[in-house]
């Protein structure tokens, strides 16, 4: 609570009337059904769970900021961005490997190519607005089944993945269509970044011990 929103109403009081760009996170939509494409950024708010509720309140502080003092503010909504030593791909390659089941209780993800995020940020400064925020969800453009996922993941690992679970009629996912109208789409396809994942991984790659725990659906991290 402290980080995600006390400290953000320091910032705002610190740099009120700076363009702000806020990360947040597509936690704060609720679950979905693949077939809707994922949550838009006009859809309500339904967080769960204590990090999705403090990134929401984050949200809040600097929309607050936005409306009482002019501070031009840009909310991102970010779900998952990978690189080869951190996120989603990684968790799966790691557990592939090990030879440990693949927890399906995610059902389906969204991921984006981290430098592909780290530049839509940046670009999204001119973009910061008051009083309402811009408001903007950030990810890839496929939605991928987390069976699928590790299929494709073992196939290049030359393993047999094996899965626990069931997988759900609901998966938390963000429709990035704006994004891509403003930015254009991402330099890396879900392909190229399975195949630079398990190059990096096979080839002996830093990975940092930071789980993202995408499989929890009670918000639980």
């Amino acid at each position: 609570w402290m980080t995600n929103t006390v400290l953000p109403a320091f910032v705002a009081r610190r740099y009120r009337g700076a363009r702000v760009v806020a990360l947040s996170t597509g936690n704060v939509y609720g679950m979905t059904a693949p077939v809707t494409g994922g949550s838009r950024e006009t859809d309500e708010p339904r967080p769960v769970g204590d990090y999705a509720v403090t990134c929401r309140g984050r949200e809040q502080v600097f929309t607050h900021a936005a409306r009482t003092e002019d501070t031009p503010v840009a909310l991102i909504r970010l779900n998952y961005a990978v690189e080869p030593r951190y996120g989603v791909l990684a968790d799966l390659a790691r557990t592939l490997l090990a030879g440990n089941p693949v927890d399906l209780g995610a059902g389906a993800v969204n991921v984006v190519w981290q430098r592909y995020a780290n530049e839509v940020v940046l670009r999204t400064v001119g973009h910061a607005a008051a009083p309402e925020p811009f408001v903007l969800n950030l990810t890839g453009p496929e939605t991928a089944g987390v069976r699928a996922l590790a299929t494709r993941l073992a196939h290049h690992l030359d393993v047999v993945p094996e899965f626990t679970g069931e997988e759900p009629a609901t998966s938390l996912l963000a429709d990035a269509t704006l994004c891509y109208t403003l930015f254009g789409y991402p330099d890396r396809t879900l392909g190229q970044l399975i195949e630079l994942q398990t190059r990096w991984i096979t080839e002996g790659g830093e990975l940092w011990d930071k789980p993202t725990k995408f499989q929890r659906r009670d918000g639980r991290f």
